[in-house]
């Protein structure tokens, strides 16, 4: 297994080959839980495992969960809603990291709220 930087900001992260991955099964596993490890044939990356537990982490579960009914109907209109009061100029939108950084303090404040 090697370590490569796949990031612009010079995140590395563990690599191993597909055939290695297949070979080294358990090993392969035992280092995805302990971090992402990318997964390359012909020495170009074509996938990536992560534990269930960094799974938790990211927007994984909800493309497998079922949907309430009415759900996309609902999202479409708080999007529509969202996009006309800019359009507007009754709401503005945020710089990415600005959005980022409110988005990661709210699920912060929302777990903190779970765990007390």
């Amino acid at each position: 297994m090697t370590t490569i930087a796949i990031h612009p900001e010079g995140v590395t992260m563990k690599t191993m080959t597909a055939r290695d991955a297949k070979n080294r099964f358990g090993e392969f596993l035992d280092a995805a839980r302990r971090e992402p490890v990318v997964v390359t044939k012909n020495d170009r990356p074509v996938g990536i495992m992560i534990s269930i537990e960094d799974a938790a982490d990211t927007l994984i579960p909800e493309m497998f969960m079922e949907k309430e009914a009415g759900y996309d109907e609902w999202l479409s209109a708080k999007v529509g809603a969202t996009m006309e009061r800019v359009g507007s100029g009754a709401a503005a939108l945020l710089p990415h990291a600005d959005a980022m950084a409110s988005l990661k303090a709210r699920v912060e404040a929302k777990l903190a709220r779970k765990t007390q």
